[in-house]
């Protein structure tokens, strides 16, 4: 598992390199060459370098928008982190640390935090004063509550709490006006209530869960085109799926359905439905297939 969330981390942070150009903005990986540098530094990356502690000197490094300080053994976030008042992508996955500071307040600039594979316990509430932030990664934690201070920025796009404990969702969700991608599979969450989600969701994960029965508000989707609900407990799904008007792929696989409802036929842009693992009659996946003739259907 912690392999799979290490693949996931590497991921997340090629990503963000995607965004850098390396000839503008070079990433030094030792603080005396970015120090000596005659230009102004940009880009730093401190991996795998078995770092307790940040070089004091960072702070002296005043233009910094983007730092990596991932795969290290870091057991608390360095105050000298906070004097990075540029930086906008930080990237501190793979360490120790248990809790995020107050501090965390003065980063106002920062758009891409990633977090995964520490030991947070919690999401320190002034994280939600990072207006700016488009996009958080706390995967593979130990948190059993999705972070209250998450609902405070609606300009959030992208959140991943993959791989912890959450159970418990507040009805806040939809606050976050701007959330196109949510993950919080492999998590603990049995019960959705009356969960309602931001309209602009496009991709939503909710796999390995104990998820029983999906909330009614999720069909109210109308422009969600990726759905994983697959290894949960769900024994049906409601008529209210012909809400998912731009979904491309669906993905119920070994869940305890019975039966799909006839309305699933209304979603003409779907073109992926996974159904393996589930006890449905082939007749029944028969006819599925006949509603469904533009849509590839897993069994």
């Amino acid at each position: 598992m912690k392999k799979l969330f290490l693949l996931i981390s590497i991921l997340s942070l090629s990503q963000v390199n995607a965004q850098i150009d390396p000839v503008k903005y070079p990433t030094f990986t030792n603080i005396e060459d970015a120090l000596n540098n005659e230009k102004a530094v940009y880009s730093m990356s401190f991996r795998e370098k078995g770092l307790f502690n940040l070089p004091p000197q960072i702070v002296k490094l005043d233009s910094l928008f983007f730092l990596n300080i991932m795969a290290n053994k870091f057991e608390k976030m360095d105050q000298a982190l906070f004097k990075l008042k540029e930086l906008e992508f930080l990237n501190v996955n793979e360490n120790s640390i248990k809790y995020i500071p107050d501090e965390i307040s003065q980063l106002k600039k920062l758009t891409t935090f990633s977090m995964n594979l520490n030991s947070l316990t919690s999401i320190n509430p002034n994280v939600g004063k990072l207006q700016n932030l488009k996009a958080v990664h706390f995967d593979a934690n130990n948190l059993n509550t999705f972070p209250e201070a998450l609902m405070e920025i609606p300009a959030l796009e992208e959140i991943n709490l993959q791989g912890n404990q959450i159970s418990f969702i507040t009805d806040r969700l939809y606050q976050i006006k701007n959330l196109k991608f949510l993950n919080l599979a492999n998590n603990q969450i049995n019960d959705m209530g009356t969960l309602s989600f931001p309209k602009k969701i496009k991709y939503l994960e909710l796999q390995q869960n104990a998820i029983i029965r999906l909330p009614e508000n999720l069909f109210k989707a109308q422009e969600l085109e990726f759905l994983n609900i697959s290894d949960n407990n769900i024994t049906e799904i409601s008529p209210g799926i012909k809400g998912l008007k731009s979904i491309v792929s669906m993905n119920l696989a070994n869940n305890n359905l019975k039966d799909i409802p006839v309305e699933i036929s209304q979603l003409k842009k779907l073109k992926t439905l996974i159904l393996i693992g589930n006890p449905i009659e082939k007749s029944k996946i028969e006819k599925l297939k006949a509603m469904l003739p533009e849509a590839q259907v897993y069994f």
